[in-house]
């Protein structure tokens, strides 16, 4: 029994150290500003599926960043649309490319079609960033990109990707919490260890010419991460900027969010059964820690579902009935309270993120039967539109 103990806390002392040495390097990361900002030709990309009724508002949200209007276009993707988004983007003043297949649906599917098959749109651009259907960029938000991709060396960047609607009830506000976390201090501390960061599908800008000589390759649920690790295969760092800062909306009924979780996290499994082994081994044979860091962003489980191996690893240890079994999981906790609250001190959080915080069992709980149907339930790579609620003050 102390076998099975000593290595199951031994596992579950991996991942906590390494959320202990990023929330670290988070604290010391700063975005790389050594040059000049020139103001670069950047198109916008915007892949939409049925988004009639909010593709106006992300449109105009995209005119209204404080940049050269002759020096950005927008571009819109209406993939397999049964509504009229075409016509509403093209109204709002973006160009919109319309695609239907119904064989190869998908996100990835639909910029890599757009990426390969329209070049003449988009050669006059130097950058594209790509942001979702659902999204309010702050007004600084391409003039960030601009100045990221601007330094020679960077080919990639990620902007802050948050939530438009914190406080639209305890899921929007834990996952903005949540966001402070998993989008900052895990993209900082990653890119300050490794230097490279994940991709998080909303945000993301990279050179032109790289997306000329690659399009978008990766056609799973969690294509962003997918083409990460692409990148990080072929030499190619993924920079971070906190200064550009995207948000979505996120949704607040229960069955909305369970659907779009189970997507995201399923997706992120199966890519995890698919390439943590070609990872370690590129590790083993190049020994660079780029690769041991992004086996690692790969690995490390959700927050949620970390929380509930703690909490099995803590009970676990109490069976011996010797304290001294409880030293290692006590120091879990400590480092998962210092990560998570240094997130919300790293993103300058407002007191209603703190206090959203108190919630967070609530959300535990409500992941459970979701991690338990993702073991169950047959994998879909569907471009499934999430769905939108209107917007309300609670």
């Amino acid at each position: 029994m102390d076998i099975i103990i000593t290595i199951v806390i031994v596992l579950l002392s991996l991942p906590a150290l390494y959320l202990f040495l990023t929330t670290i390097a988070a604290y010391f990361f700063r975005k790389e500003e050594n040059g000049p900002n020139h103001f670069l030709n950047i198109g916008v990309l915007i892949p939409a599926h049925n988004e009639e009724e909010g593709i106006t508002r992300t449109v105009q949200n995209v005119l209204a960043c404080d940049y050269p209007a002759n020096r950005r276009e927008i571009f819109v993707i209406a993939d397999n649309c049964t509504d009229h988004t075409a016509n509403a983007a093209r109204n709002a003043g973006a160009t919109v490319c319309e695609r239907t297949d119904t064989i190869n649906r998908g996100k990835g599917q639909a910029l890599d079609w757009f990426l390969r098959n329209h070049m003449n749109l988009y050669r006059d651009t130097d950058v594209i960033t790509i942001i979702d259907a659902d999204t309010a960029p702050e007004i600084g938000f391409l003039r960030e990109i601009s100045l990221s991709l601007s330094q020679p060396r960077i080919e990639a960047v990620q902007a802050y990707n948050g939530v438009s609607n914190p406080r639209a009830g305890w899921r929007p506000g834990l996952i903005d919490a949540a966001f402070n976390v998993f989008n900052h201090l895990r993209v900082a501390g990653a890119f300050l260890l490794g230097g490279s960061c994940m991709l998080k599908g909303n945000g993301m800008a990279f050179r032109t010419k790289l997306l000329q000589s690659t399009g978008w390759p990766s056609h799973s649920i969690v294509e962003d991460m997918e083409y990460s690790l692409l990148l990080l295969q072929q030499g190619t760092s993924v920079h971070y900027n906190p200064e550009a800062v995207i948000r979505s909306e996120m949704v607040r009924s229960g069955k909305n969010a369970s659907s779009q979780r189970s997507r995201w996290e399923g997706g992120r499994f199966n890519l995890v059964a698919e390439l943590t082994l070609p990872l370690f081994k590129r590790f083993m044979t190049t020994g660079s820690p780029q690769y041991l860091v992004a086996l690692a962003e790969l690995v490390v489980p959700p927050l949620s579902l970390l929380v509930l191996l703690f909490l099995g690893g803590t009970i676990l240890a109490l069976l011996p009935g010797d304290p001294r079994w409880l030293l290692v999981p006590v120091s879990w906790w400590a480092i998962l309270f210092f990560y998570v609250a240094s997130g919300q001190i790293q993103r300058k959080a407002p007191l209603s993120t703190w206090a959203v915080l108190l919630s967070a069992p609530l959300y535990v709980l409500w992941k459970i039967p979701i991690y338990a149907a993702m073991l169950i339930r047959k994998k879909s790579e569907a471009w499934i539109r999430t769905a939108r609620e209107p917007d309300t003050n609670s």
